[in-house]
């Protein structure tokens, strides 16, 4: 899977330098980061209603769109899936309550 994550990454780096008509994630990052903010709303929108319809096969198509566009907003912020990763890494072992709670401050 961190395979898929890293062509994943550097194909959307690319994208950065690639002619807004070219491509969809170089007209998002054409756009600028309010276009991808409002992308990742609806896609979390729609990953919602996939999950109350109860299919399966939405869900997953729908979280595959949430991801994605997530993934195109931690590019366009300079940052990296494996940081995300490696967060999720840091958390395991971590009791969700205790994580919360460690966290009460920082936000």
């Amino acid at each position: 899977m961190n395979d898929v994550l890293e062509r994943l990454s550097t194909i959307l780096e690319a994208r950065k330098t690639a002619d807004p008509e070219s491509s969809y994630v170089a007209k998002l990052y054409a756009k600028g980061l309010d276009a991808i903010l409002k992308k990742i709303g609806e896609e979390a929108t729609e990953t919602v209603m996939a999950a109350k319809d109860g299919v399966p096969d939405k869900i997953v198509y729908e979280v595959a769109d949430l991801w994605f566009h997530t993934l195109v907003l931690l590019a366009q912020q300079g940052l990296e899936p494996m940081q995300v990763l490696a967060e999720l890494e840091r958390r395991f072992g971590l009791s969700g309550l205790d994580e919360k709670a460690s966290r009460s401050g920082q936000h």
